[in-house]
């Protein structure tokens, strides 16, 4: 057998633009560093006058504004990623982020938390959202991450249950795409007896594994991460989860994307105990959300609509849960375009809190910079 040939050489035209590109590679990372020794700075004024190492206006400001004034050709989608990715690591020079979210490893929530808040963290997975709102609620962690939405399936009732019942504040949001891939421990769907995944990724995923696997039961557990470990001990169980899930467990991906919605996204709530977490100033792009209740009577709903449209305030979301009073009352969660440091909202609010029977502000925060 003749030995391969060894690789041409690179041109000189090549080597020389390499050569650039590792100069400015080098001049990035002087940057970089000098950027950290001000964030140091920044953290020590920040002991001393007692504020918070994250600001979340603070970090959707700096990247909005270099999104606006990046010449390119580095595409403006990928600024915040890469921005993110710094910023986490200067918080990580002055104090360890501890991020709750719902766990194992693999999970979409982890994959969110990480989106949000970089790499450059202390990771706090959590059995199930009550323990996520528990953990941050007593202080085990400084945020949690909690999904309350998804294209496809709705709202995740849960969370908003627990919105109502923790002291909790939303101070940020984050969106997913969500991309479900079939995996197993074993490289074939033949003798599949069962699929394990999350509630929301069953149901997500009903049309694919109707035609494809319609004799295997579907099995809810706590999370697809759990889903995917479980598949890993049992080669008759196929789980649902990410490629991150995969490849921490050991598993073939048998069918990747069978998600019935390809541009399914879930949209995930940043939280933390209001006591030890300031509420974020209007950035100028923010959403306010609110859960409240009106007297059971004829045009109670539309009284609790009026003080929007008068003062030209827009909803983005609206959605009922049971009250479980056992008297067909029901609580409404509402997303509010804009912040109370407006006037216009702040009056609404104040319109909107005198005709309601109960009323709570879930938080005001920055619009998902994506």
């Amino acid at each position: 057998m003749s030995p391969a040939p060894a690789p041409e050489a690179p041109s000189p035209e090549l080597q020389a633009l390499r050569g650039q590109i590792d100069a400015v590679d080098r001049e990035l990372l002087a940057l970089l560093n000098r950027r950290a020794r001000l964030a140091l700075e920044v953290g020590e004024i920040k002991k001393r006058e007692g504020s918070p190492v994250f600001r979340p206006e603070r970090e959707a400001q700096v990247i909005d504004g270099l999104k606006e004034a990046n010449p390119g050709p580095l595409p403006s989608e990928c600024v915040a990623p890469i921005w993110r990715e710094i910023m986490s690591a200067s918080r990580a020079l002055e104090s360890p982020t501890r991020v709750a979210y719902l766990g194992p490893t693999g999970t979409f929530s982890e994959l969110a938390a990480l989106g949000y808040f970089g790499s450059s963290l202390a990771r706090v997975p959590c059995g199930s959202i009550d323990e996520v709102f528990r953990a941050t609620s007593a202080g085990a962690a400084d945020f949690g991450v909690v999904p309350v939405e998804n294209s496809t399936e709705g709202v995740v009732a849960r969370s908003l249950d627990l919105f109502l019942h923790t002291p909790l504040a939303i101070i940020g949001e984050t969106s997913l795409l969500v991309r479900h891939n079939l995996m197993r421990r074993i490289d074939r769907l033949e003798g599949i007896a069962a699929v394990v995944a999350h509630p929301q990724a069953l149901a997500q995923c009903h049309g694919w594994l109707t035609t494809h696997l319609p004799q295997a039961e579907r099995r809810p557990v706590a999370s697809n991460a759990e889903g995917a470990r479980q598949a890993a001990g049992d080669v008759a169980l196929a789980a649902i989860a990410s490629d991150r899930a995969a490849s921490e467990f050991g598993l073939h991906v048998l069918a990747p994307a069978i998600q019935d919605d390809a541009h399914n996204r879930t949209r995930f709530a940043i939280v933390a105990e209001p006591s030890r977490m300031r509420a974020p100033r209007a950035t100028g792009h923010d959403c306010t959300s609110l859960v409240v209740s009106v007297p059971n009577r004829p045009g109670a709903v539309h009284d609790m609509l009026v003080p929007l449209k008068n003062h030209g305030v827009s909803m983005s979301r609206f959605e009922s849960r049971p009250a479980r009073s056992g008297q067909w009352e029901y609580y409404f969660y509402v997303d509010l375009e804009g912040h109370p440091d407006e006037p216009r909202v702040a009056a609404a609010l104040s319109e909107l809190r005198a005709v309601c029977a109960f009323f709570k502000v879930l938080g005001s925060y920055p619009i998902d910079a994506k």
